[in-house]
């Protein structure tokens, strides 16, 4: 008998040794062609044991942005150098998270292309452009961005620019299926990252600014069958309402005036999510109405449910839990998509499950995620639309807000006090650091407002307010916006409602946080840094020169026992088209987009930056003053969004003060023809006349004269006289808002 055990001991031993080895085998042949393990539904409800692998937007379900991997630490982070970089190619904005599983990099870019890299080396693996319309890029507000990927039993999951939901094959990047999630005739576009829960792959949509319909959509993973649906926003009255909760949330929108549903409402469902497999609950954050203007949209008033909102829904049914609205008829693009954090807190001596929120409006908000009471919000950078939240209403107290009849400065501004940029929970400090900004905005109504899809419909003399004449140099109005806009790593205790600390950027527009280990939390810069600090004190420890912008959100991930941090280099998003503020250097170099990883040790460096050429000859100036003046305010009307004010965009997506001749031979070809369509430079023909398109090019033929005349300048007495005229202004304008900032803060 024991000669027996011992035999069947040796044959489990070998047996167990057989089935390692096949594991390991498998695991390391998906690792070599880039599948990965599958990841199902065990493994994303398991992802925080998990520490090597970042395999979710989050990280986790609760969307924390946290790893414990602590291999780079607070004493040691000075040490972290370039591992290696893979340069993209791209020329627009990269805001990405990557996910990582089993030593593959994947993630999107310009444009929704997919990628697949090799986690230690930045081999590409494979690349899918997935063939996007780029005609549709005229749709997108805020850059064709799009924000990463979602996995699922050996498929990642991308939704596109034109609308698009599409499953590739983990290993090979080819298509499995591809199906349209919107009605082509309205301007919608998908920039955010879809999450997969209980087999559903999730997906919103954008287009709000152009007059959309929001809802969220759920696509079975395997065969890509649409599931469900839930509109955000109640539709024509006079049909059935899809879901019942919509005849609720009808009586609060005016259904006799404004009649909102023919632009569509707004609501869109553009980026955050979150779900927790205990309570089985799916939360979405709902966007802005369309549009802004609540006087036009909704004129007898009411709360528009469910604008700015976030909505608790079952993910297998889409029924709707419950809701909490952030801002109750929003009408200053108050959007609640901002990153959604889920964490178990010790809120008034009780443990509570809440869901934390800083949406554009300005508030932290913390909520009992169960139930969806609020549990407390305060302000977490200067409101001036409401004195506080009443916590037994759950209502802001709002200030005299009305722009029917007059302009209202107000803070924050349709920037937000914090944006899409993910925010980090660190465990061991109990804040939340937030990528945070102040900048405010005059609001305005306009009263000739007509709807017209192909354009921003907000209600608002928005661009009137920002016209730029063609005399103003641009580095005035790079300088003087840099003084009035301040961006900021904000660390937040959720408990005591309290700021803990703040570390100061160049730049309002800057990445997502990254939380690690014990004492470290990371952030890419506007101007062109990747940065870590002491999560506890907000010491900066290492500072990183990247050599143009960051808004994509760090990750961290360990292979063959190595550490490293990876993030998406490429300056872009809302605030990247319509301002410069870019680099690190005032040039502004015109560099491609990059993945960039490090490690303790990397020695890799940066190729040099390629800097600007010099400025061409512009052709003569043959228009009169007051048609370089009307082609002022037509350029700020119909290009502003993505070339910026006073032609001052990042050269990377065409500069125009910069125009060569040929460009402006073409000028007609490519405005009205369309001949950059591949671009993204859609044509204008039906939209703009000829006669307004000579009108814009004479005015940026001034800009161009101007900017050539400033060149040449350059070492004179006078331009050394008006550098010092120009930093004066933007000094005085920086003492103006620091003063403003101290007032707030004595009032506050």
């Amino acid at each position: 008998m024991p000669k027996l055990q011992t035999n069947l001991s040796r044959i489990r031993r070998l047996l167990g040794l057989a089935v390692f080895l096949a594991t390991l085998s498998a695991v390391t042949g998906a690792r070599a062609a880039g599948t990965g393990t599958a990841v199902g539904a065990e493994r994303l409800a398991a992802a925080d044991a998990e520490v090597a692998n970042w395999i979710q937007h989050g990280r986790t379900q609760s969307e924390q942005r946290y790893s414990p991997l602590d291999q780079i630490r607070a004493d040691n982070v000075d040490r972290l150098g370039l591992a290696w970089h893979l340069d993209l190619g791209s020329k627009r904005g990269l805001e990405a998270t990557p996910l990582v599983v089993d030593g593959v990099l994947y993630f999107t870019g310009e444009w929704s292309t997919a990628y697949a890299v090799d986690a230690r080396s930045g081999q590409l693996l494979w690349k899918n452009d997935l063939q996007v319309d780029r005609e549709r890029g005229r749709f997108a507000c805020c850059d064709v961005v799009n924000r990463g990927m979602a996995m699922w039993n050996g498929k990642v999951y991308v939704g596109t620019i034109d609308g698009r939901l599409v499953a590739l094959d983990a290993a090979t990047g080819e298509i499995v299926w591809d199906r349209l999630t919107v009605d082509l005739e309205r301007p919608y576009t998908i920039t955010g990252a879809p999450r997969v829960v209980k087999g559903k792959v999730l997906i919103g949509n954008g287009g709000g600014e152009y007059g959309v319909r929001g809802y969220v959509s759920a696509y079975d993973a395997e065969s890509g069958a649409l599931a469900w649906r839930f509109y955000t926003v109640p539709g024509d009255p006079s049909k059935p309402y899809e879901h019942p909760i919509l005849k609720k949330a009808a009586a609060t929108w005016d259904t006799t005036g404004g009649k909102y549903w023919e632009i569509g409402g707004g609501g869109t469902v553009w980026d955050s999510m979150a779900y927790d497999p205990e309570l089985d609950l799916l939360y979405i954050g709902v966007g802005n109405g369309a549009p802004w203007n609540k006087h036009l949209r909704s004129p007898s008033g009411g709360d528009n449910l469910f604008l700015s909102s976030i909505v608790a829904l079952r993910p297998e049914t889409g029924d709707y839990v419950w809701h909490y609205q952030t801002t109750p008829g929003d009408g200053w693009d108050y959007t609640a998509t901002q990153h959604i954090i889920l964490a178990d807190l010790e809120i008034a001596g009780q443990p509570r499950k809440v869901l934390m929120q800083a949406p554009k409006n300005g508030f932290f908000y913390v909520i009992d995620r169960g139930s969806g009471e609020l549990l407390s919000a305060e302000n977490y950078v200067h409101v001036s639309w409401a004195e506080r939240v009443d916590l037994k209403t759950g209502r802001p107290v709002e200030t005299d807000n009305s722009y029917e009849e007059r302009g209202v400065y107000q803070f924050p501004s349709p920037m937000g006090g914090h944006n899409w940029q993910p925010m980090c929970f660190h465990p061991d400090t109990g804040y939340v650091y937030i990528p945070a900004r102040e900048l405010a905005m005059m609001y305005r109504q306009d009263k000739s407002f007509v709807y017209n899809p192909n354009f921003w419909n907000v209600g608002m003399e928005v661009m009137k307010d920002v016209t730029v004449p063609a005399w103003m140099p641009s580095d005035l109005v790079r300088k003087v916006g840099a003084s009035t806009a301040q961006g900021f790593l904000l660390a937040w205790d959720p408990v005591r409602q309290r700021e803990v600390w703040r570390h100061n950027s160049d730049s309002p527009w800057n990445s997502g946080a990254l939380c690690t280990g014990k004492d470290l939390v990371f952030e890419g810069t506007g101007h062109g840094y990747l940065d870590a600090y002491d999560a506890a004190s907000g010491k900066r420890l290492w500072h990183y020169d990247v050599q143009q912008g960051v808004i994509g959100s760090p990750v961290t991930y360990k292979v063959d026992g190595e550490q490293y941090v990876s993030v998406l280099v490429g300056w872009g998003g809302s605030f990247g088209l319509s301002f410069g503020f870019a680099s690190n250097t005032r040039d502004q170099p015109s560099t491609e987009g990059r993945l960039m990883t490090f490690k303790l040790g990397g020695q890799a460096q940066l190729p040099p930056v390629e800097r600007p050429r010099r400025l061409p000859q512009p052709p003569s100036q043959t228009a009169s003053k007051d048609e370089i003046a009307q082609g002022a305010k037509l350029y700020h009307h119909y290009c502003v969004y993505c070339h910026g004010p006073g032609g001052i965009s990042h050269p990377n997506l065409a500069d125009l003060r910069y125009m060569d001749a040929e460009t402006h031979r073409s000028f007609d070809a490519i405005v009205l023809g369309g001949a950059q369509r591949d671009r993204g430079m859609v044509s204008f023909a039906g939209m703009m006349t000829p006669e307004e398109s000579r009108l814009i090019h004479a005015y940026l033929t001034e800009l161009g004269h101007n900017t050539l005349k400033n060149e040449q300048a350059q070492g004179s007495l006078w331009s050394h006289v008006k550098a010092w005229a120009y930093a004066a202004a933007a000094r005085i304008a920086d003492w103006g808002v620091g003063l403003l900032r101290w007032v707030r803060s004595a009032a506050d």
